[in-house]
């Protein structure tokens, strides 16, 4: 069964069908195109989503070597991958429906107007011969009543006794002229019958079934075409799935790398200070006949309590702390432990340096050697350049090593003296009294500052055993810098207390 034989007089209707497939074809092009948009949409809004939780130099900050801190990054990466997946499938789904759907549609429909067009013609054709036979039959039917009338006329003539044999003569003249143009007119109607059921026959039997046919073929290719539409659709979703896959899964598996004890004990050494918890106050007893150093207490009001590293309260940081000065080379500005944590990282570095800078040594003598047997394939002398900048290399690094080696070995030996000055600062705060004299076990000669110094800037001393100084106070020193990266003075208020060294300048 085809359209030429069985829809051959269904022009308007196939004209109609064709048509409807056209739109169905166009419908598909904005569906997929506005599913482009929605995919684009969405992988934007994912990105800028990502972008907005991501953190700027998240890599240095201390809480991106949490297991936590790091899955949630490891989530962020896999979303902004799975971002670019979902641009692929819009990608994908321009270029291979759209663009080529639409390159489709417009060859068709200049087929299927060509098409139509040629149908439309031979109708026009055909209707025009159909024309032409009707008048050439009307033409016989009009001559041939014609020459009846003449025949009869003549016959008539010849029978009346009256007529001349000039007028009988004339009748029959008349008779026979009418009577050879309407055989003429007869064969013209016949030869134009003729001609009009050839093409007829033509039309129907012919052009009009190869034209339906040929609009039939490109109307199964259209559908054939547009279920591969249909398929790729699915299909360009399949490609990427493998990739989505994993973006899922490493989304998981950032989940599953979380580890609460792992991140408790990295806390606990990235802030672990090395102190020892002070020593227990110990009871002063009045009424023994003890008197109260009241003037001397109250010069000294902090002397009560040991010295802690000042963390224990967050404080507001003042514009000066902002500006502070840099961190000291040797790390002395840290708590015990985490100076010789840092230290030993420095160590680290260096050595893996110093390392490599002996290999290329040792390759640059074997190069050397290798040059002063077989001259052809170099001349030595080019090399004692590099030599002497690796050996002076190697000697900075070796004097850096072992400067940072010193200062641990000083963190290592300074941590039990630091211990024991946290430990027993309190039991050095009994009061003894002599005769109206008083004697401090801690601050043995607290009286005799031993320098001046000048606030560099303003620090807030809210921590205890600490005191808040002003920039450009003049102080007095009474214990320098041991090494921890803070010294006790005494304001001109009498309050005296802990603060860092690099807030101050100490007056030569």
């Amino acid at each position: 069964m085809d359209w030429g034989t069985d829809l051959w007089d269904q022009y308007d209707v196939i004209d109609k069908h064709t048509q409807s497939g056209l739109d169905l074809v166009e419908r598909y092009i904005k569906f997929v195109k506005e599913r482009t948009e929605i995919e684009q949409s969405y992988a934007k809004q994912l990105r800028n989503l990502t972008k907005k939780y991501t953190k700027r130099g998240s890599k240095e900050e201390p809480e991106s070597k949490f297991s936590n801190h790091a899955a949630f990054q490891d989530i962020l990466n896999e979303m902004n991958d799975y971002a670019g997946q979902r641009e692929v499938i819009a990608e994908n789904m321009m270029t291979g429906i759209c663009v080529e759907l639409t390159k489709y549609l417009q060859d068709l429909k200049g087929e299927r107007k060509t098409h139509l067009a040629d149908a439309k013609k031979a109708q026009q054709s055909l209707e025009a011969s159909l024309k032409q036979l009707e008048s050439t039959k009307k033409r016989f039917a009009k001559e041939w009543g014609e020459a009846e009338k003449a025949t009869q006329h003549a016959e008539k003539t010849e029978a009346d006794v009256n007529a001349t044999k000039l007028d009988v003569e004339k009748a029959k003249q008349h008779s026979s002229s009418r009577t050879h143009t309407a055989e003429e007119c007869r064969n013209d109607y016949a030869a134009q019958l003729q001609k009009y059921n050839k093409e007829q026959s033509h039309f129907y039997y012919t052009e009009i079934p190869q034209i339906f046919n040929t609009m039939q073929k490109l109307e199964e290719t259209r559908i054939r075409r547009l279920a591969e539409g249909y398929c790729q659709f699915s299909e360009m979703e399949k490609r990427v799935m493998p990739i989505i896959s994993k973006c899922l899964e490493g989304i998981s598996s950032a989940g599953g790398k979380t580890n609460e004890k792992q991140d408790s004990l990295l806390f606990i050494e990235q802030h672990k200070s090395g102190f020892e918890r002070p020593a227990d106050v110990e009871f002063e007893d009045y009424t023994q006949g003890i008197k109260p150093a009241t003037s001397d207490l109250s010069l000294y009001p902090q002397r009560v309590r040991p010295k802690l590293w000042p963390f224990s309260k967050k404080t507001k940081i003042s514009h000066a702390e902002k500006h502070m000065p840099p961190a000291a080379e040797d790390f002395s500005h840290l708590p015990p432990e985490q100076r010789k944590k840092k230290l030993q990282a420095k160590i680290d570095d260096i050595t893996k340096e110093l390392t490599k800078a002996q290999d290329q040594s040792e390759a640059l003598e074997k190069m050397k050697g290798v040059y002063e047997q077989t001259p052809q394939m170099g001349d030595p002398s080019s090399l004692e350049p590099q030599i002497q900048e690796t050996a002076h290399n190697i000697g900075r690094l070796r004097g850096e090593l072992a400067k940072y080696e010193t200062w641990l070995a000083e963190a290592i030996g300074g941590e039990e003296s630091a211990n024991a000055f946290n430990n027993n600062l309190q039991s050095g705060m009994r009061q003894s009294t002599r005769e109206n004299e008083y004697e401090f076990d801690e601050f043995e000669d607290v009286e005799t500052p031993i320098g001046q110094c000048t606030a560099l800037y303003t620090f807030y001393g809210n921590s205890e055993g600490t005191v808040s100084i002003t920039e450009g106070e003049q102080l007095s020193v009474m214990e320098d810098d041991k090494g921890d990266g803070w010294m006790r003075v005494l304001r001109a208020s009498g309050e005296e207390g802990y603060i860092p060294s690099s807030y101050v300048n100490v007056n030569q």
